[in-house]
């Protein structure tokens, strides 16, 4: 039996509506654009900054802000079908963690310790590879940069050294100043210092660069 006449202009509607969001969810994971990876590592940030202040240097509302940027963002690569590092995966699970208990419990302590956990983990991590005599460095950034194998090496013990600092230097730096010294910490200098320790590095890049092979 035929449905009513006066039905059919709004099933034409719905199917309409349909093949629009549809065209939409293709248009979304059909090209990711280029900014998405560069923002899902620092627009979180940038938001977890931004909000501290315009809360009136509240932790728990930027962290609240923090979580909330992280989630979109994490949702962002899986719309557009892009596969997360294993390291971005294992950091986004720490700050929904540690974010959800300084909510939870109102206490700013736990986002404070994130870094310190973050930073424990990658020098772990590496560790770890460097006694299996898999360099952990050498499976993330192998296509990235050409080494040999003895100096991804040298450059994961020393990764793992600076990590080790880096949580370390976490731990002094929040339980020994204010809140607001702490985020320009987390924010600006531990930024700077990966940078500046990654730029002494670059002797190493040149000594033990890998050959380029040669075609037959």
């Amino acid at each position: 039996m035929n449905p009513p006449t006066s039905q059919m202009p709004a099933c034409q509607d719905v199917a309409l509506n349909q093949f629009s969001i549809f065209r939409c969810l293709k248009m979304f994971t059909a090209s990711p654009p280029k900014w998405l990876r560069p923002a899902s590592e620092y627009v979180p940030l940038a938001i977890f900054f931004a909000a501290f202040y315009a809360g009136g240097k509240d932790l728990i509302t930027a962290t609240a802000a923090f979580m909330t940027a992280v989630f979109i963002v994490s949702a962002a690569l899986l719309i557009w079908r892009q596969k997360p590092p294993a390291m971005f995966i294992v950091t986004t699970a720490i700050v929904l963690i540690f974010g959800a208990l300084t909510l939870w419990f109102d206490d700013e302590r736990f986002i404070k310790m994130k870094p310190t956990i973050v930073q424990g983990l990658f020098a772990f991590s590496l560790i770890t590879g460097l006694l299996l005599k898999k360099p952990l460095l050498k499976l993330l950034l192998g296509s990235a940069w050409s080494l040999e194998d003895r100096g991804w090496q040298i450059l994961s013990f020393r990764y793992a050294v600076f990590f080790i600092f880096m949580a370390a230097l976490n731990e002094i730096v929040w339980r020994n100043v204010s809140t607001e010294l702490w985020l320009n910490f987390k924010i600006f200098g531990i930024v700077i210092l990966t940078f500046l320790f990654t730029t002494f590095q670059i002797p190493l890049f040149s000594r033990y660069k890998a050959a380029d092979k040669k075609n037959n």
